[in-house]
């Protein structure tokens, strides 16, 4: 009988919170030899879809030279051995303007991060809901002023902001990301 037990690559890591690991959604298949890493990692067309287009969108609507846009999962150190990801986030770009552009995940709060679903591997999660709103608590405690959550599967937007009532709403009605910029989903994805 074979007991090795494989072990879990650092790189199926999704986010590290006080040093305890959130894998990547499907790492046990990894683990069982049914899929390869780079499996993993991947968007579905439409969060894909949904995320490009929010950057280019928001891109022309945002003023680029006082805004930064970052996307790619960008890492987010909150401290030793706790981290998240963000699918965007949009930084002031004099927060920036002292930060040495090296492969390091940042440790400035943005002031907007916008996440699409998660690639978080939420099976082992008695609440997989907690895991939305404790992402969310971190991000808003470590700075961030407003965390946008666009869900593909129940087509709502959950928006938290420092200080205020959460809110969801369906994904038809108009986002506001930041003051004069408006984003609707739902013609982001008919006009893709």
């Amino acid at each position: 009988m074979d007991s090795a037990v494989k072990a879990i690559p650092k790189a199926l890591i999704y986010e590290m919170v006080d040093g305890k690991p959130i894998y990547y959604k499907g790492y046990k298949d990894y683990l069982s030899g049914e899929k390869q890493i780079n499996e993993l990692m991947g968007s579905s067309y439409l969060q894909a879809l949904i995320g490009t287009q929010l950057i280019i969108l928001l891109s022309r609507l945002i003023d680029l030279t006082k805004y930064q846009l970052i996307s790619n999962e960008v890492g987010l150190k909150f401290g030793k051995k706790s981290w998240r990801a963000a699918d965007l986030a949009i930084y002031e770009r004099e927060s920036l303007k002292d930060v040495p552009k090296v492969n390091k995940y940042l440790e400035i709060p943005p002031e907007i991060v916008i996440e699409i679903d998660t690639k978080a591997d939420l099976e082992d999660i008695q609440d997989s809901l907690g895991y939305y709103h404790e992402k969310t608590d971190q991000l808003l405690n470590f700075g961030v002023k407003k965390v946008v959550w666009i869900f593909t599967d129940t087509q709502k937007v959950m928006i938290a902001r420092q200080g205020e009532d959460w809110h969801i709403s369906d994904w038809h009605k108009n986002i506001l990301i930041m003051e004069g910029v408006e984003v609707n989903i739902v013609r982001i994805i008919e006009e893709s």
